[in-house]
């Protein structure tokens, strides 16, 4: 068990690892100054680079205590602390010099951006989903901004209220079905998270006997956020910025969606019958425990633990062992590629479905109602 320091220049040390992410930063500013080929370098960086090194970089199995004090996490809450005004910077500073920028033409600004969303996507939205679990207000409006920034506001309620709580089951849209190729899962996901998020937070307001449309609503708020982000990106760069902010935006959702479709394809939680299913395990998210990607994602590879303990911060998820959660063969770089061809991720995912299932629920001789979707919605 691996105990994180209670000095804060040791903290410093054993946290700044996962402080990569800052070096996007800079890359972002010298792609735009170099123009040219350098515009590619954010998702070579995060995509290639990162999938690179993994191959070669020794796995992390080590556990912190998880009852490490919320003090002694300082450094490792400092930089999800500080990554919205930063993001906030760098895509309306981006955008502010290069609608300006004689030196870049359209296409050289329209990749630029595609690489400033695969950093909203794979570092913003990842530092959100962190943010918005955790207690303190100040998190959680950090998370509304980061969201906000990448047009996605929604995904707070659908990830808080509905993929937690329906996880492996028909009435969570994350859930990637078996056999399901990303490109079809994707279409389906935009649509339905937006449905199912809007859907939950009326329920919620319905049991207070509120209408949907009541101030309290947060669509009201992430609508709010949305309207202002793309009113800024507006004024600073005319409809040209505008279409590169919404550039993006979507590639930072995509980002996203790929990382979602990875993490349960095909694993779902077993009907106990009357509507029920079990709870929650580490076996119904896929674990990987790549060191590097680790490092760049603070520990979202570590899935299995963030579903069974969804509050617990990010230097302090477990990993699991084959013996309680299925491991993907790669980390999240890797896995997101392969994904991009339906055809390899069958080759290589579904044979490791089939033994998931066979190992967890060598009872269940019938799978096709929980690919079909024909099994009841759970309560």
């Amino acid at each position: 068990m691996h105990v994180i320091p209670a000095n804060k220049l040791s903290q410093l040390t054993s946290a700044l690892p996962f402080w990569l992410s800052l070096l996007l930063i800079p890359l972002v500013i010298y792609s735009a100054s170099a123009g040219g080929w350098a515009v590619l370098l954010l998702p070579v960086a995060t995509w290639y680079l990162f999938s690179i090194v993994d191959l070669f970089a020794d796995l992390n199995e080590d556990n912190a205590d998880p009852q490490t004090p919320d003090e002694q996490l300082f450094w490792y809450k400092l930089i999800t602390a500080i990554w919205a005004p930063l993001q906030f910077c760098v895509i309306f500073g981006m955008l502010y010099y290069v609608t300006r920028a004689d030196h870049l033409n359209g296409w050289e600004q329209y990749f630029l951006f595609i690489g400033v969303g695969v950093m909203s996507g794979t570092i913003g939205i990842n530092y959100s989903h962190e943010l918005m679990h955790q207690k303190p207000k100040s998190e959680r409006l950090m998370a509304d901004a980061l969201l906000g920034m990448v047009l996605y506001s929604h995904f707070r309620s659908e990830h808080l209220l509905v993929h937690h709580r329906y996880v492996g089951t028909p009435r969570d849209p994350v859930s990637a079905r078996y056999n399901e190729g990303f490109w079809r899962f994707f279409p389906r996901v935009l649509v339905a998270c937006y449905l199912s998020a809007f859907q939950a937070e009326k329920a919620m307001l319905a049991r207070k006997n509120l209408p949907w449309h009541d101030a309290s609503n947060p669509f009201w708020r992430y609508w709010l956020w949305q309207a202002s982000f793309l009113l800024l990106a507006l004024l600073i760069g005319d409809v040209w910025g505008l279409f590169l902010f919404i550039v993006q935006a979507f590639t930072a959702v995509f980002q996203l969606e790929l990382v979602n479709y990875v993490e349960h394809y095909g694993l779902t939680r077993k009907h106990l019958g009357d509507g029920k299913y079990e709870h929650v395990m580490p076996r119904h998210s896929w674990n990987a425990a790549q060191r590097v990607s680790n490092w760049l994602l603070i520990n979202l590879q570590r899935h299995s633990d963030h579903h069974y303990k969804p509050d617990r911060r990010f230097p302090l998820l477990q990993n699991y062992g084959p013996a309680d959660a299925p491991q993907l063969p790669f980390g999240y770089p890797v896995m997101t590629l392969a994904a991009l061809s339906p055809t390899l991720w069958r080759r290589v995912m579904n044979p490791r479905v089939r033994k998931w299932r066979a190992m967890y629920y060598p009872e269940i001789t019938d799978w096709a109602p929980y690919v079909d979707g024909s099994l009841p919605q759970p309560r």
